[in-house]
C-alpha cells in the first residue's frame, strides 16, 4: 500500500504527535508499505519520505503551545501532492485540526476517489473543546469524510465523540519497548548516594510540577536522603520554577536540561520512582509507559488518561490529583517498601508490552486492511445492482 501519515504539527518540533507518526511510518515501512509524512515545517526537512506543507505558527492550546500551518492557500500544494502520489491510505492524525489535516480531507477523494481516509484523535480536554463546541456543525463535512476512526485511548475517544459520533476504533500510543529496558544501559552518573524521585517533561502548569515540588518538600523533610531529578527542556515556566526552588531554598531538587531521547532512559535507571502528577488534559500518559518500559514503579494522578494505563495498586499508584500531601504519602509509602515498589515495576513491564511498537503497528495495518475490504465489498455491490439494474431495464 502507499499511505499518507498527516500531522499537522511543525514536524522540526518534538512532540507527542510526530513521535507516534515517526514510529509508525518506520514500522509500516518495514513491513514493506511505501509511507509518505506529511507536514509543516518551518525550515527543511532533509528527509525524501517527509513532504513539507506550510509554514507553522505558534498557537496556544490546552495549556500548551502547538505549531500548526494556519495559511488557507496551502490547500492548493495539498491538492497538487495528493494528485500527483495516489495514495491509497490517508491517514491524517488530529484530523480536525486547522488548517492542514482539513485540506487533506478536503481533497484527497478528489485526487482518488478509491482512497481511504483514516483519522486518529491523541487529545484530551477536561474542560471541552471550544473549537470543537463552535466549529461542530462546519467540520461536520470533513469529519464524514473519515473512513474509520482511531482514538489512542478510551478518555480520548469518550472526548471526541461528546462533539462527533460514531465508532472509535481504540489503538493505543506506541513504545519502542526495547529501547527502554535494554539491559546494557548504564545510569546517568551523580545520583548514587540518594533514593531518586524522576519528573521528565514540560514544566508547563497542568502537568503538576509544582504539586510534585511541594510534596516532595514532605518527602525530604521525612527523609534526608532523597532526591527530585526534573529532566526538560528550557523554558519561561522552568526557569520561574528553577527561581522559586532557589529562593525558598529547598534542598535535594536537580533541574537536568532536556535529554536526547535515546539517552532519557539512563535517569530512570538511577531512579526509584518515577512521578507523574499531571492535572488533567492527559489522553493516555506516553511518560507513564517509558517509565514501565524502563523497570521504574509509577506514581502518577488518578486522571482519566493516565487511569487507562495504570491500575492502582497492581502496577502503579494513582492518587488525587492537586494534593501534594496524599502524593507525598504514596512517595515515601514506596521509597520505604523497595519490595512493593519491584512487583509494581515487575507488574508494569509486563502489561507494557501490549504498548510495544510492532503490536500497535499491527493493529493499525490490520484496521487499515479491514477498511479497504468494506470499500471493495461496498463497491461490489453497487457493481452488481448497476448491472441488475441494466438487466431489467426494457
Amino acid at each position: 500500500m502507499k499511505i499518507a501519515l498527516v500531522s499537522p504539527y511543525d514536524w522540526g518540533v518534538p512532540g507527542g504527535v510526530n513521535t507516534h507518526v515517526h514510529a509508525l511510518a518506520q514500522q509500516l515501512r518495514d513491513r514493506g508499505h511505501e509511507v509518505k509524512v506529511l507536514a509543516p515545517a518551518a525550515h527543511d526537512v532533509d528527509d525524501s519520505n517527509v513532504i513539507t506543507l506550510g509554514r507553522p505558527w505558534p498557537v496556544a492550546a490546552s495549556g500548551s503551545v502547538v505549531r500548526i500551518a494556519l495559511d488557507p492557500r496551502v490547500g492548493r500544494r495539498v491538492k497538487q501532492v495528493l494528485a500527483r502520489e495516489q495514495f491509497d491510505v490517508v491517514h491524517v492524525h488530529e484530523p480536525l485540526m486547522p488548517v492542514l489535516p482539513i485540506h487533506v480531507l478536503r481533497h484527497s477523494r478528489t485526487a482518488n476517489p478509491r482512497v481511504v481516509n483514516v483519522g486518529t484523535f491523541h487529545a484530551r480536554k477536561d474542560g471541552g473543546n471550544r473549537l470543537y463546541a463552535y466549529g461542530r456543525r462546519l467540520l461536520k463535512r470533513w469529519f464524514r469524510e473519515l473512513d474509520g476512526k482511531i482514538a489512542v485511548s478510551t478518555p480520548a475517544g469518550q472526548y471526541v465523540e461528546r462533539y462527533f459520533h460514531g465508532y472509535y476504533n481504540i489503538i493505543p500510543n506506541g513504545l519502542d519497548v526495547d529501547l527502554w529496558s535494554r539491559p546494557d544501559v548504564v545510569p546517568a552518573p551523580g545520583f548514587e548516594d540518594t533514593q531518586n524521585i524522576l519528573y521528565t517533561g514540560r514544566a508547563e502548569k497542568r502537568k503538576g510540577l509544582a504539586v510534585l515540588i511541594r510534596a516532595f518538600g514532605m518527602v525530604n523533610a521525612r527523609n534526608p536522603d532523597t532526591r527530585l531529578i526534573i529532566v526538560g527542556p528550557d523554558s519561561s515556566a522552568r526557569r520561574r520554577y528553577e527561581r522559586w526552588v532557589a529562593g525558598s531554598a529547598r534542598r535535594g531538587i536537580v533541574f537536568v536540561p532536556e535529554q536526547p531521547y535515546a539517552d532519557l532512559v539512563r535517569f530512570h535507571r538511577a531512579s526509584h520512582v518515577f512521578c507523574s502528577p499531571a492535572l488533567g488534559n492527559e489522553s493516555q500518559g506516553y511518560v507513564l509507559l517509558e517509565a514501565m518500559a524502563a523497570g521504574v514503579p509509577v506514581v502518577a494522578s488518578n486522571i482519566d488518561g493516565y487511569a487507562s494505563v495504570i491500575t492502582h495498586g497492581a502496577d502503579g499508584l494513582l492518587v488525587r490529583p492537586n494534593d501534594a500531601m496524599e502524593l507525598a504519602d504514596a512517595l515515601t509509602a514506596l521509597l520505604n517498601d523497595p519490595k512493593r515498589g519491584a512487583a509494581l515495576a515487575a507488574a508494569g513491564r509486563l502489561k507494557v508490552q501490549a504498548y510495544s511498537w510492532p503490536r500497535v503497528a499491527q493493529q493499525v495495518l490490520s484496521y487499515y486492511e479491514r477498511l479497504r475490504n468494506q470499500q471493495d465489498t461496498v463497491e461490489a455491490s453497487r457493481r452488481l445492482a448497476r448491472r441488475h439494474t441494466l438487466t431489467a431495464a426494457p
